[in-house]
């Protein structure tokens, strides 16, 4: 999976699961700020990620995220490991 897909798949969760809409999210935007993301948004979008992710993912990793492309940056390994 590319960074590209993880980007995709996660834009398509926060749309669908978060309502989040679709022009807010941009790899610069603020996970907190930009889209009113909250600590248990977090839990749900590692919940919701899962589905596309292999492995367990790491809810620590979270803690450091402030943009959408650092959640991609983050992800990125787990789909690496498992390919």
């Amino acid at each position: 999976m590319t960074k590209e897909d993880i980007f995709g798949k996660l834009k398509d969760i926060l749309v669908k699961e978060f309502e989040i809409d679709e022009e807010k999210i941009t790899p610069d935007a603020n996970m907190v700020d930009d889209l009113d993301m909250d600590s248990i948004d977090f839990i749900d979008l590692v919940v919701k990620m899962k589905d596309f992710i292999p492995g367990k993912i790491d809810p620590d990793i979270f803690k450091t995220v402030k943009t959408v492309q650092d959640v991609v940056e983050k992800l990125y390994p787990y789909t690496q490991d498992k390919a």
